[in-house]
């Protein structure tokens, strides 16, 4: 395999990897085993309790495993919802989530997990 080239990704699913990778590298740099942790168990808190509820604790905590992780969760939701992928902070992203279509916020959840899925596997490899 060629991995001096660097292509874009062509698929859903090779996109997604490649922004999980790009943030399990970061989080892990930044949190090490925190990181590793909440990534782990951010799937189960969103089944169990929501994506807005789970984006509202991780503010309340403030520590910065739970704001990373937060962010990189917020700055996929924008980019599959044809933003432009950068975070639009806890206030903009709630009101957003508020006021969307029950099908947009279950896509915003599905998404959340789906990336999640990839982050963990990374940060865990990390």
């Amino acid at each position: 395999m060629n991995t001096t080239a660097k292509t874009a990704p062509v698929t859903l699913e090779q996109q997604r990897a490649q922004f999980a990778w790009d943030c399990a590298k970061e989080g892990t740099a930044l949190a090490g085993d925190d990181y590793r942790n909440l990534a782990k168990a951010a799937p189960a808190l969103i089944m169990n309790n929501g994506l807005m509820q789970t984006l509202a604790f991780y503010q309340d905590k403030g520590k910065p495993h739970h704001m990373t992780l937060a962010g990189q969760l917020r700055r996929w939701i924008m980019k599959r919802e044809g933003g432009n992928g950068q975070d639009p902070g806890f206030p903009l992203m709630m009101e957003a989530l508020l006021r969307a279509q029950p099908d947009q916020y279950r896509r915003a959840t599905d998404e959340s997990l789906l990336i999640l899925r990839w982050i963990r596997q990374f940060a865990a490899a990390l």
